[in-house]
């Protein structure tokens, strides 16, 4: 069980929903992008109103398909910036999406309420100092690093498995709490090539199967004892299996959401707060 302020995620409670806003214009779903002070406000407003428990917030796109790098002066301007008007128009915790420690270190002085680090802790050798001296909960993303150095991750679940345990190992050195920890396998980024750091190289499975394979085999991650997020809203590997632009891929979305929450996810990283509240509701009245 770990709680994100006041929001207790994990244990026996039911999955929680952690809306997506973006003020990155380079991210790859254009919809969810917000850019100014009104839109933010609305937006954060008008999630809070239709089911989401908190808000992720992320100021550089990671897609690793993309040539996303901006400087960290403007990550830090951007984040600082969407935390302040967010927090003066809802009461969700907030989390700060962000691999680089001095943007986290930023995103915590303003009033994050947790660090979600796709890289898991590994990106940036700072961030497990700056998380355990915050004791702010943390969310790792599944990274295996994107030079192959260490040689090649496995696309199988195992694979997956073996990253996330180096990350615990790196929390457990920088004495961060056990239970500020939540873990995520990382939907979209392991992949053979990428136009940015922020992915594994993986060549054993094609990209997709391995998403695929992970969301099928989510229960195996529940060795950590820890919660688990995840966001498949609008991804590539949906794309893929039907041919389908971000801005078309809402059904199935949702469908793959639905298989998360019957396989133990605990937070559902979402574009599309109404509809997750929906499918998390019918989940929970039909089984």
């Amino acid at each position: 069980m770990t709680s994100i302020g006041k929001l207790r995620i994990g244990g026996e409670d039911q999955p929680r929903i952690m809306g997506v806003i973006n003020v990155s214009p380079e991210s790859f779903y254009k919809n969810s992008v917000k850019t100014n002070v009104n839109e933010i406000a609305n937006v954060a407003t008008e999630m809070q109103e239709t089911g989401a428990d908190m808000i992720d917030i992320g100021a550089m796109s990671t897609a690793p398909y993309l040539e996303t790098i901006i400087s960290v002066e403007q990550e830090i301007k951007r984040i600082r910036d969407a935390i302040d008007v967010i927090k003066s128009n809802c009461s969700l915790p907030i989390s700060a999406d962000t691999p680089r420690a001095e943007v986290a270190e930023e995103a915590i002085k303003v009033g994050a309420d947790a660090i979600n680090d796709i890289s898991g802790l590994k990106y940036d050798k700072k961030m497990a100092d700056i998380v355990s001296r915050s004791g702010l909960p943390i969310i790792m993303g599944a990274y295996g690093g994107s030079d192959g150095r260490s040689g090649l991750a496995s696309g199988s679940v195992f694979g997956t498995i073996k990253v996330l345990t180096e990350s615990l190992s790196i929390a457990k050195s920088a004495s961060i709490a056990a239970d500020n920890i939540i873990i995520d396998p990382a939907i979209g980024f392991f992949r053979p090539k990428g136009k940015n750091p922020f992915f594994t190289r993986m060549t054993d499975l094609p990209w997709y199967i391995r998403d695929i394979e992970v969301i099928s085999n989510l229960k195996k991650l529940k060795r950590f004892s820890k919660p688990i997020c995840i966001c498949v809203s609008r991804k590539s590997f949906i794309g893929n299996m039907f041919n389908l632009e971000p801005e078309e891929r809402l059904i199935p979305s949702a469908a793959a959401e639905l298989i998360c929450i019957l396989n133990s996810a605990n937070l559902i990283r979402t574009h599309d707060v109404k509809e997750t509240w929906h499918t998390l509701m019918a989940s929970e009245l039909l089984r």
